[in-house]
């Protein structure tokens, strides 16, 4: 049901307020999926290992990471920003360092803008999925994140279900190829379905914003 009221997001009793691109909505309040695959027991992994690093660091070290959380902005549901505090500037490197196999860090680094992907070309069929990007090759240290989407209905327009699919090497140039990573993880691509894929550049943990591209299976 869509209405017009003071902008909320969450959930009371049965309740879930959120918005779309229409506006303001409510709906019935739906229990979160808990799969318990191997992918959602490494992103735990991942977390439950950082919140215990941060318990061993230096008064100092804390203190460098909270002067880089006062550098680092988000956008919450409702689209207002705020500042991240130490510990979550530390989860949110560790977290992006760890996911590509790299090491985790310490001491807080200095603030890195990566830079957006320009332009990007799927190529999908189900023998072959990769992503063609520019500018290429990558800068000195970048790394190409790719997030991919289950596979869709062919008229679907919109994503919200992007999850980590492969990332490239360090400086790679174009292309970044996704047959084995995304057919272990969704299956084959099936011809005439629709499969999202949202592009990140990552340099020293710092994540950037994303390009989203979608294409049919050829």
């Amino acid at each position: 049901m869509k209405f017009l009221d003071t902008p909320r997001s969450g959930s009371m009793q049965g309740i879930t307020a959120s918005r779309n691109r229409y506006g303001q909505y409510f709906r019935s309040r739906a229990i979160p999926v808990n799969p318990r695959t191997s992918y959602q027991a490494a992103v735990r992994a991942r977390l439950a290992a950082n919140s215990a690093s941060w318990r061993l660091l230096t008064n100092a070290q804390r203190a460098g990471w909270a002067d880089l959380a006062t550098q680092m902005s988000r956008s919450d549901a409702l689209g207002s920003s705020y500042l991240l505090n130490g510990f979550a500037a530390y989860v949110s490197v560790n977290n992006n360092l760890l996911l590509v196999g790299d090491a985790r860090v310490l001491a807080a680094p200095a603030l890195v803008t990566p830079p957006v992907i320009d332009t990007a070309t799927l190529t999908l069929t189900a023998a072959a999925f990769s992503v063609a990007f520019t500018s290429t090759p990558l800068p000195a240290g970048t790394r190409l994140l790719a997030y991919a989407s289950p596979q869709r209905a062919a008229g679907r327009s919109f994503e919200a279900d992007l999850r980590f699919c492969a990332a490239s090497l360090a400086a790679a140039a174009t292309p970044l190829v996704l047959t084995t990573a995304y057919t272990a993880r969704f299956g084959v691509p099936v011809l005439g379905n629709r499969i999202f894929v949202a592009l990140h550049c990552m340099t020293g943990g710092f994540r950037s914003g994303s390009l989203l591209v979608s294409q049919l299976v050829a």
